[in-house]
């Protein structure tokens, strides 16, 4: 009986059992694996090798790659390969292949168990076809995002006659639609208004409290220019429509600009923002503290912040979102220090350059940048005036 039961073992296992001699010719073949193909043992034993059960490129791929590979360790396993059945069709396995030697240790056949691998095959195909749609709904969001992220923002900076202007949104994921928000505007009697901000968190919802700050922001500054009020308005309309559940606060810098006489006269208002970046034709570079200032719609009577600065010929004033400083370098943040000593390094510089030398930044310290950066520089053409 336990013979009978090892034979039946052999013949009806639930895998394929191939003996074949060192030529490749098969010397034995199990019942099992015979079913698979469609033949019948004497049309196989001793007259066929197991190559030419073999598609072609399975047939080259096991004499260059696997038959040396087993005649240097002995045993090779795991092999993805496909069978041809008698009647055409493809059958893929997985082979595990073992040298046999004999008392003298040399070798006298090869022994192969080949599993049915049809289902892992589905199931990878499965795998590859649900990748594919997910990466290809990955790229439609993205694009969606990217679309949404431009409607956040001007197309481009409004020229300010007498200023170099320039700004730049850094993307730090596709995949979601960032908070960050920067605006230039003309108001009445020669004024400018201008501001950068970030609102808390990120996706729709975020970009629906951007839309409604920058907004705002606008609206207010045409009933009353003064920078305190603006934000001071718009702490109240954050307050008035928040909903339980979406975010609710910003941090904001909005700045009123008058041109007079080769100068700009910059008052600055803000709320919890990051400071200000004050680089002077003289070289030097200092931040243009604002204190006391809070986040903008989180408390009724949010303190503002104010400074006034005026720009002569030369100067530049930096504004930029918290993505800038918290990016991580090799050591740790960026910080402001780090962007004190760039800004002082280049100092003087115009708008157009000092940004495009920061975009460079961000761009060097890659995925370093994990949240979304806004720049916003405002600068003042012209050679310093002595005395």
């Amino acid at each position: 009986m336990l013979e009978d039961s090892a034979e039946d073992l052999y013949e009806n296992a639930p895998c394929g059992y191939l003996s074949t001699l060192l030529d490749g010719r098969i010397a034995k073949i199990n019942t099992t694996l015979l079913g698979w193909l469609g033949y019948s043992g004497a049309e196989l034993v001793g007259k066929r090798a197991f190559g030419d059960l073999l598609t072609v490129g399975g047939r080259l791929y096991h004499e260059t790659h696997v038959a040396p590979l087993l005649r240097m360790r002995g045993e090779v396993s795991g092999i993805a390969l496909e069978l041809v059945a008698a009647d055409g069709a493809r059958l893929p396995v997985l082979a595990t292949s073992v040298l046999k030697s004999g008392a003298d240790g040399a070798p006298l056949l090869i022994r192969t168990t080949l599993f049915d691998a049809s289902s892992r095959r589905a199931y990878e195909a499965e795998l590859l076809r649900a990748r594919r749609a997910a990466e290809r709904e990955r790229e439609r969001l993205q694009r969606l995002n990217a679309i949404l992220q431009r409607t956040l923002l001007p197309s481009a900076l409004e020229p300010v006659p007498g200023l170099d202007v320039a700004a730049h949104y850094h993307i730090a994921s596709l995949d979601q639609v960032g908070g960050d928000f920067y605006d230039l505007f003309p108001l009445a009697d020669a004024r400018w208004g201008f501001f950068l901000g970030d609102v808390c968190g990120k996706g729709a919802l975020a970009a629906t409290l951007t839309s409604r700050v920058r907004y705002a922001l606008r609206a207010a500054a045409v009933y009353d220019p003064d920078p305190g009020s603006v934000l001071t308005k718009l702490n109240r309309v954050l307050l008035d429509s928040h909903q339980p559940g979406d975010p609710r606060f910003c941090t904001v810098l909005y700045g009123g600009l008058v041109l007079r006489d080769g100068r700009a006269e910059v008052t600055l208002a803000a709320g919890g923002h990051p400071p200000a970046l004050l680089l002077r034709a003289s070289g030097a570079a200092e931040y243009l503290r604002t204190p006391g200032g809070q986040l903008v719609g989180l408390l009724p009577d949010a303190e503002v912040g104010t400074a006034r600065v005026t720009l002569h010929p030369g100067d530049t004033l930096l504004l930029y979102t918290d993505g800038l400083i918290e990016a991580r370098t090799g050591t740790g943040l960026f910080g402001e220090e780090a962007l004190l000593e760039f800004a002082a390094a280049r100092a003087p510089v115009g708008a157009t350059a000092l940004v495009a030398d920061l975009v460079g930044v961000l761009e060097s310290l890659g995925a370093g940048v994990t949240d979304d950066t806004a720049l916003l520089a405002l600068h003042v053409p012209g050679k310093p005036v002595d005395g």
